[in-house]
């Protein structure tokens, strides 16, 4: 991670979820990575460092951060088995029709606006890079919220580029 001056509104949920996301291999700069292969033809001038910047700041917020971990909460719960039926089964076998999953995304999305949105549907659509392996990974770890809370934060940091390059 770049060493920036951030405000940490909670220190604690930003290393728990920075450690959940670590115990998947996923770091701040796969998050960056992404958002910069999604956004490089539209500026070409922008650098990947400026991209990891942006998704250190992203994740300092706190709305971020509380979606975040309860995304990262319920797929280790349902992981254990520990949540009640019929919402075990749902969770767990990532129900079509359950929507919560992207609802707690699109919230994160949409730090940055309709641009987040957007990006995200895209996303959620394409499933790029680790969003994919997530999505379509079977070894006995319910990903039913990570897969969409990484294309949420990939969608974020990709609209405040855009913000930022406007």
């Amino acid at each position: 991670m770049r060493t920036k001056d951030f405000k940490y509104p909670d220190k604690a949920a930003f290393d728990f979820v920075v450690g959940e996301l670590a115990k998947r291999e996923i770091t701040m700069a796969t998050i960056a990575d992404i958002a910069f292969d999604l956004q490089k033809d539209f500026y070409p001038g922008a650098k990947k460092e400026e991209f990891l910047d942006a998704a250190n700041e992203v994740l300092h917020k706190r709305e971020v951060l509380n979606n975040a971990m309860v995304a990262l909460e319920l797929d280790r719960l349902a992981t254990e088995g520990q949540l009640k039926q019929p919402l075990q089964n749902i969770v767990a076998n990532d129900s079509g029709v359950f929507g919560v999953d992207e609802s707690l995304a699109v919230s994160i999305a949409n730090i940055y606006g309709t641009i987040g949105v957007t990006n995200f549907g895209y996303l959620d659509r394409v499933k790029n890079g680790v969003i994919k392996e997530l999505d379509t990974q079977k070894d006995g770890r319910v990903n039913t919220f990570i897969d969409d809370l990484i294309g949420a934060l990939v969608a974020a940091v990709a609209a405040k580029m855009a913000h930022q390059y406007a």
